[in-house]
């Protein structure tokens, strides 16, 4: 098997994340349950991974931030805890179902929603997001990256427009954690919201929320908490305040595993790579009959994705075709956006998407190249 279906899932992880995970599960007890030898290893881990974290963000505290199960709690979480009846948010086409479907449901709660549409090939050019701000406006929520087009948003001029007309800027950083550089502070960045199952290498089932130092958000869920048992509110201290209930120990030991693989290779040459795989697949299969490519690739600042037709065939026909023939896993369809398929005119037929990964290689990449050929040049003859 081939697997180019890593903006969904990395697949291939380092070796250190199953090793961490396994010896996680022989080894920790519960995190802020008790003082046990066991329970401490475990808090040890998840304070070392915030630490991790924090670095990687350049958040200034590792206190800030809180573990999540993916990207979608922490964007519910986020969203639902700092947004009220009222306030008007900025979003744009772009987004995953993960942003739009808390936004829908709070607009149905009074909360006003502007939709910024994009340009052509899907781009989106932040000085649009101008025209919507008005005097209720109480943030901008986007993604850092597209997992459709893998067009990438320009998040340090967000930030600055956020700066300056005093709105929260909160991102969803599914795509881009652990590919692209980002900085809390140079980008005014409020949260970011993030999964660990993707370019963070890490077990399904981890993610999180980075807060800077100007946002207080309201818990999503509360419960247990480990400490101030008799009080009848949920302590609002930060992570614990965004932490109710027993964290995913084992699985935030994989994802501690994931970061010291993504710090010590650095984003910057883990993007590179990719980009250089994503280079060879699009050239290799951009001018062939019938294909329609999706996204602006006029420059390289741009995620590892290349999104196609081939002619008016259904997309999951293509990517059947593709595994059941040749042993390529892919994924087709609405990639839960809606709204840039619509942009794209792809609602109905969906579209192929190959995401490369630092653990793909070229020869993986010629191979998906020359089985596209040949589903293009059999159906011609």
């Amino acid at each position: 098997m081939i697997y180019f279906d890593n903006a969904a899932t990395t697949l291939q992880k380092p070796k250190e994340v199953a090793e961490a995970v396994y010896k996680a599960i022989q080894n920790f007890g519960n995190s802020g349950r008790g003082a046990s030898s066991v329970s401490l290893q475990a808090s040890r881990i998840i304070y070392d991974t915030r630490e991790k974290i924090a670095d990687l963000f350049h958040c200034s505290d590792p206190a800030k931030v809180a573990f999540t199960s993916n990207s979608t709690e922490s964007l519910n979480t986020v969203i639902k805890g700092v947004l009220q009846p009222g306030d008007h948010v900025i979003t744009t086409v772009l987004e995953h179902n993960s942003v739009l479907r808390p936004l829908y449901q709070l607009e149905q709660e009074g909360v006003e929603v502007s939709i910024v549409p994009c340009r052509e090939n899907g781009r989106l050019e932040v000085s649009d997001m101008e025209h919507y701000i008005q005097s209720n406006t109480r943030a901008i929520v986007c993604t850092h990256v597209s997992n459709l087009t893998g067009n990438k948003i320009d998040i340090h001029a967000v930030g600055q427009l956020c700066r300056e007309n005093g709105l929260l800027f909160l991102l969803d950083a599914s795509q881009s954690a652990g590919v692209f550089p980002i900085d809390m502070k140079e980008d005014c960045i409020s949260a970011v919201c993030f999964t660990g199952h993707k370019s963070l290498y890490g077990p399904q089932g981890t993610g999180g929320i980075c807060l800077g130092d100007k946002i207080t958000v309201r818990p999503l869920k509360v419960g247990g908490s480990g400490i101030m048992t008799f009080e009848r509110e949920h302590p609002n201290v930060m992570p614990t305040a965004l932490e109710a209930g027993t964290l995913n120990g084992h699985g935030i030991a994989g994802l501690n595993a994931g970061l010291r693989y993504v710090l010590k290779q650095g984003c910057e040459r883990i993007h590179e790579y990719e980009v250089a795989l994503m280079k060879q697949f699009y050239y290799g299969i951009k001018d062939l009959p019938g294909i329609k490519v999706y996204g602006d690739f006029s420059g390289w600042d741009r995620a590892a994705i290349v999104t196609f037709n081939i002619a008016d065939y259904d997309s999951a026909q293509v990517s059947d075709e593709l595994s059941q023939r040749f042993g390529i896993e892919t994924r087709a369809g609405g990639h839960c956006a809606p709204l840039m398929h619509r942009a794209l005119g792809t609602e109905h037929q969906g579209a192929v998407r190959f995401s490369f990964s630092n653990f793909n290689t070229s020869e993986e990449v010629a191979v998906g190249v020359e089985a596209i050929k040949t589903l293009i040049y059999e159906d011609m003859d």
